[in-house]
Parts: C-alpha cells; structure tokens; sequence
C-alpha cells in the first residue's frame, strides 16, 4: 500500500527530530561506531512509528538495539515534548536494525571476488 503524504511529511519530522535526539544523548557514537536513523515509516493512522537504524561499525549491533531499546521510554518522552503541537496524538516507538549497509558491503566484496576470478592469468 502506498503511503500517503501526512504520513511521509509525519515519518520525516519524526527521523529529523528523533536524530537530533539521538547527537544530544550521545546514541549516535558508540565506542568509535555510529549510529543513523536510516528511515521511519509510519503506520496509515500515523500511531505507530517504525523506526530503522543503520549501524556502522558497531561489535553488537544487537546488544546496541537492546540498549535502545531500554531507553525507549525516555527517547519517547523527549521526542514528545518536541512534537506535541504537531501531533494530536504521540506515536509508539517501535525500533528495528536496517542492515542494508551491511548488504551493499558484503555484495561489494562479492562482486569484488568475482572479478578477481575473472581476470585473465598473465603467464
């Protein structure tokens, strides 16, 4: 089904806000990786927000979504504060790991195998 604007203008104020959220909490650098809000999608009646993170150089990022997790409840209420003159109604944050940076990676090294096999032999 295809979004509507309101909720891709909603799922773009959420992701602009919820990012300055994350660099004023520290949750975007954690032990020399990083970590981005790739995308938000909402749900049609705009109360749920499913929320993706794309995470670089991070050893667990499970661990780090765990850790996110737990601290919902106050990435929650700051992001409130932030939009309750927008929103008639806050939505509930749902947090999900977006590993197509890892995809696009591993295809590279792939591709980069294949064409080293490719290569004719100079004897």
């Amino acid at each position: 089904m295809q979004e509507s604007k309101r909720q891709k203008q909603v799922a773009r104020f959420i992701q602009e806000e919820l990012s300055d959220i994350f660099q004023r909490e520290g949750l975007n650098i954690f032990h020399g990786g990083m970590i981005s809000i790739s995308h938000v999608k909402m749900t049609p009646d705009l109360l749920e927000a499913r929320v993706y993170l794309s995470f670089y150089q991070i050893q667990d990022p499970e661990q780090m979504l765990a850790t996110i997790q737990s601290r919902k409840w106050e990435i929650k209420k700051q992001l409130a504060a932030r939009i309750k003159h927008q929103l008639r109604r806050m939505p509930e944050l749902q947090f999900f790991r977006d590993d197509t940076l890892e995809q696009v990676f591993r295809l590279e090294e792939i591709f980069k195998k294949i064409h080293e096999q490719d290569k004719p032999t100079g004897n």
